[in-house]
């Protein structure tokens, strides 16, 4: 109407007035019989308005209300998550602040490795979460509307419209994607805007699926060492055979989710592979299902992931107790060095670690034994130099290198920036319905 046609202020009044006077009932008869739903919806939003039913989808078409509709419903979808991954990398953020410091013992290959910290093993759990967020922000971002393109993207419908006018057609398409809240719509399209878009989609929420998979696979291994849990109701049942057990059921939740999620970027991949020429339909009924699924199971893995991190529970006493057993042969370096400083020779010093650390760990895998490395050392006149230092020689907060130092400037320059566009929708804690 702006932009000249003839349209009257009665016509949009009578539309604006039946926004929400849907008749779903009349739409599932009509798409019955028409075998198409946007028609259908068109026929029963001109039965509610008589006046305006000459101008009703007037040169547009079916893709011009799907697409357009879908490009809102993806921007708005990260807007649901963003906030929701936000409230979970800060609750980490608040954990891994408060154990920044504590000994743990790390693993490579899942074996003994050097000590770190609980806190700054949670900050490998958050970097990759940021880099999830930033992701879902770049693609929210990256989205552009399809407009007013017409049934093959070249404008023709709308440039007859307008006798010829290039100008206005390229007004309107401006003013429409303005109206929906996009700053730019794609310049070229087929009858739909490139399902490309859909990969670009589906592939941030794939990547934030084996982010918290990585995450939820670790809280279920140290919940085997008893090293940290995640929360457990008073009353929860963790086995109807076994009364003892507390399975890491969250975290199991978050995992097999993560892994449906992950898998559904397949979709969009074959999806876009198979779009002849201008656009064929056999990517219709796949997206209602790939694109919905994708954003519900990021949104409750989300959700759970938060509950999790709100309650994760630590046991410093088994930490230790694993540091304890493992220490004894990290510290042989720093035993040697010692030695030296005391006037030992470093080769000689070598051999009788070599054989001590070899009856200790034969101890250990043969008798089920304790590690007694450290005893062996005391027990022997050779290490008698140093046997005033081995206690400082094995304090387990001298072998966790800047880790403490790393969480903090980690969590000051990285994490609590990306998290302030978010601060207002933080919230309170979340409970887990089943």
């Amino acid at each position: 109407q702006s932009l000249g046609l003839p349209i009257t202020d009665e016509q949009i009044q009578e539309m604006e007035a039946n926004l929400d006077n849907i008749d779903f009932k009349m739409a599932a008869e009509e798409e019955k019989k028409l075998r198409h739903d946007v028609m259908a919806h068109v026929h029963t939003f001109a039965h509610c308005c008589p006046k305006a039913a000459a101008i009703i989808h007037l040169g547009a078409t079916s893709c011009y209300v799907g697409d357009n509709t879908d490009l809102i419903v993806l921007r708005d979808g990260f807007n649901l998550l963003l906030p929701k991954l936000a409230r979970v990398i800060s609750r980490l953020a608040d954990f891994a602040e408060k154990y920044a410091d504590m000994p743990t013992l790390g693993f490579t290959h899942y074996q003994p490795a050097q000590l770190t910290t609980v806190g700054k093993r949670c900050c490998l759990w958050i970097q990759d979460l940021c880099m999830d967020l930033h992701n879902l922000e770049r693609a929210r971002d990256d989205l552009r509307f399809r407009g007013v393109k017409g049934t093959t993207g070249t404008q023709a419908s709308f440039l007859q419209l307008f006798e010829g006018d290039h100008s206005k057609v390229e007004e309107l398409d401006r003013l429409v994607t303005a109206k929906a809240g996009f700053k730019r719509a794609y310049m070229v399209t087929g009858q739909t805007y490139s399902r490309k878009v859909d990969i670009e989609v589906l592939s941030v929420l794939a990547s934030l699926g084996a982010s918290i998979h990585k995450i939820c696979t670790d809280i279920r291994l140290l919940a085997n060492l008893k090293e940290i849990e995640e929360p457990f109701e008073k009353e929860q049942i963790g086995s109807s055979a076994m009364p003892y057990k507390r399975n890491p059921m969250r975290s199991e939740r978050c995992c097999s989710l993560a892994r449906h999620l992950m898998t559904l970027v397949l979709d969009p991949l074959q999806t876009a592979s198979v779009q002849w020429f201008e656009r064929t339909l056999d990517d219709s009924a796949n997206r209602r299902v790939c694109l919905a699924e994708a954003f519900l199971t990021a949104d409750i893995i989300l959700s759970t992931l938060q509950n999790i991190s709100e309650g994760l529970v630590v046991y410093p006493k088994v930490i230790e107790r694993r540091i304890h057993q493992e220490l004894p042969f990290m510290a042989t370096e720093n035993i040697i060095m010692a030695m030296v400083k005391a006037g030992g020779n470093r080769q000689d010093c070598h051999e009788k670690i070599r054989v001590l650390s070899q009856q200790a760990a034969a101890v250990v895998k043969q008798e089920g034994g304790d590690n007694d490395f450290i005893d062996r050392v005391r027990a022997d006149p050779y290490f008698s130099p140093i046997h005033k230092q081995l206690e400082s020689l094995l304090n387990p907060s001298s072998f966790t290198g800047r880790a403490p130092q790393q969480v903090a400037k980690f969590l000051k320059e990285e994490v609590r920036p990306a998290l302030i566009p978010y601060q207002s929708q933080m919230g309170g804690k979340i409970e887990l319905a089943l």
